[in-house]
């Protein structure tokens, strides 16, 4: 049972950065149709910020994380009034080469200014670990789950008490009718896209002290986002957030239980059975985005 209980509170630290993940890419999908591609780079570029803050500034990690938050949201908001704003977005190929482009420029632009070996990110904690009874755990990954958690419950207010989440659920409800009560599309679009980089950044620089901090880093998180997305239904906020802490459940237990080697494999694995039994996702519901 200790062992379970250890198991449990790991898969519930990498599940609410997985949340975080999902949660920004199930965003930008459900208001906006657009398959981000490029949701892992921004990943990555959180965790290179943090890099870059901490161990080649040596500045607090605190400032990492807001810095990343912020350079998240403007990336984010650039993206999309560069390269999307006069697209059609129903245009769906034009759109996805659109962002399998930033994904590639974003990746070499990491690649060229940081080298291809890995980084370490120090810890702002003590090695020391905390001991609740029968379960451990360092003051990083506890940070980390604690952080994550505050940043769900704040998107999910801003989601459903705020003006701006109204906007974004009536633009996902009905485009047209949105406009015709006075949303600003555009404006809706340029937020939501931004927002959504933003979750995607911090999630990488709240693990750049866990993991190793490398240009590739975010092909497999990308990998995983998506993975997240099907789980919880296309479009599913909520969904989104459950996915991501069960995928990270599954991988924990998987990899305890299995084997370490087949961590990633035994997710996928799941995926592909929800995609065959239910592929509208297991926490689909008829409102989607809220």
């Amino acid at each position: 049972m200790d062992q379970f209980l250890q198991h449990l509170l790991n898969g519930l630290v990498l599940g609410s950065t997985y949340a975080l993940l999902g949660i920004g890419l199930t965003l930008i999908f459900g208001i906006m149709r657009v398959v981000n591609f490029a949701h892992g780079e921004l990943y990555t570029l959180g965790a290179y910020i943090a890099y870059g803050v901490v161990s080649v500034l040596n500045l607090n990690f605190f400032a990492a994380l807001f810095l990343a938050a912020v350079i998240g949201l403007g990336v984010g908001a650039i993206i999309e009034y560069i390269l999307l704003r006069r697209r059609d977005l129903g245009a769906i190929d034009e759109v996805m080469l659109i962002m399998i482009g930033v994904m590639i420029v974003m990746q070499n632009a990491e690649l060229l200014m940081w080298g291809g070996i890995a980084k370490a990110v120090p810890s702002p904690f003590s090695q020391e670990l905390l001991v609740f009874g029968p379960v451990a755990i360092s003051p990083i990954r506890m940070f980390v789950l604690c952080i994550a958690l505050i940043l769900l419950v704040i998107f999910y207010m801003v989601i459903e008490r705020s003006r701006l989440g109204l906007a974004m659920r009536a633009t996902f409800q009905d485009k047209d009718a949105a406009k015709i009560v006075g949303v600003n599309v555009s404006r809706v679009y340029t937020l939501t896209f931004a927002l959504g980089s933003s979750l995607a950044a911090v999630a990488g620089a709240l693990l750049a002290p866990v993991f190793v901090v490398n240009p590739t880093m975010g092909d497999l998180a990308s990998l995983k986002a998506f993975a997240i997305v099907i789980l919880g239904g296309l479009g599913n906020l909520k969904g989104a957030a459950l996915g991501g802490f069960a995928l990270a459940l599954v991988e924990e237990f998987g990899a305890s239980y299995i084997s370490t080697a087949y961590r990633d494999a035994i997710g996928f694995l799941v995926i592909l059975v929800v995609m065959v039994f239910r592929p509208q996702g297991l926490f689909t519901t008829k409102q989607r985005v809220g």
